[in-house]
């Protein structure tokens, strides 16, 4: 295997609480032992730039105190950035030079590396990205094409898996990638074990999409709150791009351009993710079965809804019943309420 000994390298600046969300996944699975699942487990060194054991202000009252330098950050097999400080992001800071050119020596040597979130923005500015697809948080991914355009940037995956480098977007999607990361070095039933006692899905395809918002804005200068709230109360119907600019007494062209300036993206996209995500909903709280799903969400038939299913989403509509589903007695419905502490088997 790979990456047993595993760096996480810390950049200086105070972070976001959502940041901090990130170190504690890196902390979770490759610093806590699991020797029922895999024995030896990784060998977690936290990395700094600023001397070994001096405290590191992370914000909000939080402090980290790295054992390890960038010395020892060169010896790992598999280096990860998390978030960077979001003046970093921003370019208001630059990130100190002898992290950067520590990473790019790592990347040389053959390490593989990982970036979480806008910790692609040091691996970019290391220079060691050129020609390679990467991924971060879709709110940054524009940002970091247009300051990196040698780098492919795709902002609407969970996670992108190129070989030695690998990137992903924000939160849980660097809890996915993570997860990945073990199912790579350890396999799949370490991976499930694992993601079982962490009491989460065992696996999300790094394809699928960054769970960018396509619901109604709250407020938009062209009003289509009223036709888009009609289109979800019928998307049993065969709606098309002319019934729903009818409905908002537009042109079709018009209609198109207007929904695509307010949710980022054209009509039949934001349709699809709308009957997506009412087939997920019944998915996860009745026993209908695909056909009647497929109906009830305007998708026609099971293999229309399979096929879309998992294109967007990642996994087929078995699978992802399976994994969140929630537990009630037998011959309820639509509807029903999950048991308390309830989780998927």
């Amino acid at each position: 295997m790979t990456g047993r000994t595993v760096a996480m390298a810390l950049a200086p600046g105070a972070m976001h609480p959502w940041d901090l969300y990130e170190l504690g996944v890196v902390a979770s699975i490759f610093g806590t032992p699991q020797p029922d699942l895999a024995d030896p487990w990784y060998d977690l060194r936290v990395c700094s730039v600023t001397s070994a054991k001096d405290a590191q202000p992370m914000g909000f009252g939080a402090f980290l105190r790295p054992e390890y330098g960038l010395a020892e950050l060169l010896e790992a097999d598999t280096v990860i950035v998390p978030s960077v400080a979001q003046d970093c992001v921003t370019a208001e800071r630059e990130l100190p030079r002898e992290l950067l050119d520590a990473l790019a020596e790592a990347h040389r040597r053959g390490t593989r590396m990982v970036a979480l979130c806008d910790g692609t923005f040091a691996l970019a500015a290391a220079g060691i990205l050129h020609g390679r697809r990467v991924t971060a948080h879709w709110e940054h991914a524009p940002l970091l094409a247009k300051r990196y355009p040698s780098i492919e940037v795709d902002g609407s995956v969970l996670y992108v898996d190129d070989d030695d480098i690998l990137t992903s977007a924000g939160m849980t999607a660097a809890l996915d990638l993570c997860l990945h990361l073990v199912r790579r070095d350890l396999g799949a039933v370490v991976a499930n074990g694992l993601a079982r006692r962490m009491v989460i899905p065992p696996h999300r395809s790094g394809g699928q999409a960054q769970f960018v918002d396509l619901t109604i804005p709250a407020r938009t200068e062209d009003d289509l709150g009223p036709v888009l709230q009609w289109a979800i109360a019928h998307l049993d119907e065969p709606l098309t791009v002319e019934t729903l600019a009818a409905k908002a007494n537009m042109s079709q062209r018009t209609f198109h351009r207007r929904l695509q300036q307010a949710t980022g993206v054209t009509p039949m996209q934001w349709l699809l993710g709308q009957r997506l995500a009412h087939a997920q909903s019944l998915l996860e709280s009745t026993d209908y079965g695909i056909e009647r799903i497929s109906r009830m969400s305007g998708l026609g038939t099971a293999t229309n809804l399979r096929r879309h299913f998992s294109g967007v989403i990642g996994v087929t509509p078995a699978e992802y019943r399976r994994t969140f589903q929630r537990r009630s007695p037998a011959g309820s419905g639509a509807g029903r309420k999950p048991r308390v502490g309830s989780a998927a088997d």
